[in-house]
């Protein structure tokens, strides 16, 4: 198991911003599974929303970990479970991939020379379901300090129906739902920006941008670049090695698809001939039609066999806590896929 990393960057590391970053540094290749799931104990002023925020985790993260536990008055004593292990999703480990069935985005920055590979997690808020995030992969063509926000006739119409008007622009400050800093995507329309309402992340409220913490859009709008690639799928099912254990991954499948907008696809250039456009249809597979694809990707150079007892719990349960359903075998030839 790759153990969890908490990195105190030293002040001369950073111009400016926060001094602390919570980071995992990046497992050899044949090895998918970082972090480790931990507990604390509530204080009598906590909320879950309140201990999620400070260990990295969002709304959904938390609740599903702790579903016996009261949202907003957990209670002093007791004891909640942080979902800190994560699988790494499929594709390759460059830029930022956003899983928008995980709620959570993955920041993999280029390598220094002589020093250990990193992976930052994050995580998001989504679009809900009548304002759809997009898959596809896209790039960061430009950045934010403190943006003011245009915000689009389709979602003044709806504040003018609900009683809340919104003026053509919102100006910097405390009103402003993008925050301190925005990264603008290639896909018309679309930001990862901040939010002047924290306790929304981790859940499915945006209007099909991407939303992040304060501190966490802060940390990482001084990493990544105009350029940077971005590439956002909807991967209910990750399943992945830890040693010679193969892990999988679960969470709910979201309630309506996230499509590919043909639209936006136009515009998208394409940065990896050699990578494949997320399946628009994978939404719509069942999980255990899902974990039989992805076992087949993850053992195509290493051989394994599969618990299918473990893995119809772990989809029963799908609360996006990593476990063992598998091992690895010496012999290909008796790998488990057709059992």
């Amino acid at each position: 198991m790759i153990v969890r990393l908490v990195i105190f960057l030293a002040a001369s590391l950073l111009a400016s911003g926060p001094l602390r970053a919570e980071v995992y540094e990046l497992p050899p290749d044949g090895f998918d599974v970082i972090g480790a799931v931990a507990t604390v104990t509530a204080s009598h002023e906590d909320t879950l929303v309140d201990i999620a925020r400070r260990h990295g985790l969002g709304y959904q993260d938390i609740v599903r970990a702790n579903p016996d536990v009261n949202i907003w008055l957990p209670g002093e004593g007791t004891e909640v479970l942080l979902p800190t292990r994560f699988v790494l999703p499929p594709g390759p480990r460059e830029g930022l991939v956003l899983n928008l069935a995980e709620y959570r985005m993955y920041f993999f920055p280029p390598a220094e020379e002589g020093r250990p590979s990193f992976v930052y997690s994050y995580p998001i808020s989504i679009g809900r379901m009548d304002w759809e995030t997009p898959l596809g992969e896209t790039k960061i063509v430009a950045m934010a300090k403190n943006p003011a926000w245009y915000p689009p006739q389709s979602v003044r119409d709806e504040h003018a129906a609900d009683g809340d008007p919104l003026p053509r622009i919102v100006p910097p400050g405390p009103q402003n739902p993008l925050g301190t800093r925005a990264l603008r995507l290639s896909l018309p329309g679309y930001l990862i920006h901040g939010t002047n309402r924290p306790a929304g992340v981790g859940m499915r409220v945006s209007h099909g941008c991407i939303r992040m913490f304060p501190e966490d859009i802060e940390f990482l709008f001084q990493r990544v670049r105009v350029n940077t690639p971005v590439r956002i799928i909807n991967a209910p099912v990750k399943l992945g090695w830890d040693g010679e254990a193969l892990v999988a991954e679960v969470h709910p499948v979201l309630e309506s698809p996230q499509p590919l907008v043909d639209a936006s696809l136009q515009q998208i250039e394409k940065l990896d001939a050699d990578v494949e456009l997320p399946d628009p249809e994978l939404h719509s597979r069942e999980p255990l039609t899902q974990i039989t694809e992805r076992f087949i990707d993850v053992t195509s150079e290493r051989a394994g066999q599969l618990d299918w007892g473990l893995v119809e719990l772990l989809v029963e349960r799908s609360d996006g806590i990593p476990e063992a359903v598998g091992i690895s075998i010496k012999n290909a030839a008796t790998s488990a896929a057709s059992e």
